[in-house]
């Protein structure tokens, strides 16, 4: 006489429980890698444009001390790719800014790249300078200037120096014969007040190091012009042009004139002009 085992259960369906359970399991392992796919970002691309602004795109909402490391791994790219492209020959200065644009030609609105660029024959050589300036808004740029040696057709790195944060870039070299050391004067203007802001640095260049022989920081309204062997900077003093125009008045401008010597600059005369 067949006997019922109460709670017995075969083995077909401890096999459908098994295969349902592996189911779920695959289904949630699938499910959860396509939504680590959505959430990780695309890897940036191979080629130098594309991966600049792969970057780029990281720099909008970033405060300027906080920008560096992007900015710092764009600076590695774009002057890797002169290097290389460098080596074998000795641009022009034009070249060089075409190259530079290249590297920043898919950057997108609002960031940008301004390319600044100067070749200088100099004790047999040329000396280049590639330059620019990487920004993202009106006030947090940051500057890179690299200095290249060229002879014979061959260039390579010297130097690298960081040109003041929240400025353009500009370049002029002083009328003066040959010597030990070619000098040339780096300036920018800063915007964020109501008038823009000059800093201005006069380098010496030895063939292996930059060195600072004259440095005017966060001129108010400064306009620098190049004569010759002189330097002059007409101004405005904060303070004044403020209390003036709340007054309704011309605030009065200020004049120096700087003589270029070996040693860097000195004044040579200061004076209020016409506003």
């Amino acid at each position: 006489m067949n006997q019922k085992r109460s709670g017995f259960i075969p083995l077909s369906r401890w096999a459908e429980y098994a295969l349902l359970l592996l189911t779920l399991a695959l289904n949630f392992l699938v499910s959860a890698v396509a939504e680590a796919q959505k959430k990780a970002p695309p890897p940036p691309p191979t080629d130098l444009p594309g991966h600049v602004s792969y970057l780029g795109q990281q720099l909008p909402g970033v405060m300027l001390d906080d920008a560096t490391p992007i900015t710092d791994e764009i600076q590695k790219l774009v002057l890797g790719d002169l290097q290389e492209w460098m080596a074998e020959r000795t641009p022009s200065d034009v070249e060089v800014r075409r190259q530079l644009e290249m590297a920043f030609s898919e950057l997108h609105y609002p960031v940008f790249g301004q390319p600044a660029a100067f070749a200088h024959s100099w004790k047999g050589q040329v000396v280049i300078g590639a330059g620019y300036t990487l920004g993202w808004n009106d006030y947090d740029r940051t500057n890179v200037i690299a200095i290249f040696s060229s002879q014979h057709g061959h260039s390579h790195l010297v130097t690298v120096t960081n040109f003041v944060p929240r400025t353009d870039l500009h370049y002029a070299f002083p009328e003066e014969p040959e010597g030990d050391a070619l000098r040339f004067f780096v300036y920018g203007f800063r915007l964020g007040k109501s008038q823009p802001r000059l800093t201005a640095i006069f380098y010496s260049f030895d063939g292996q190091n930059l060195k600072n022989l004259w440095e005017a920081d966060d001129v108010y309204d400064g306009k620098i012009n190049f004569e010759k062997d002189k330097v002059v900077i007409r101004y405005l003093i904060e303070e004044e042009y403020t209390r003036e125009q709340a007054h309704r008045r011309k605030p009065p401008r200020h004049q120096t004139v700087y003589t270029i010597t070996p040693g860097g600059l000195e004044v040579q005369s200061e004076q209020e002009i016409p506003f």
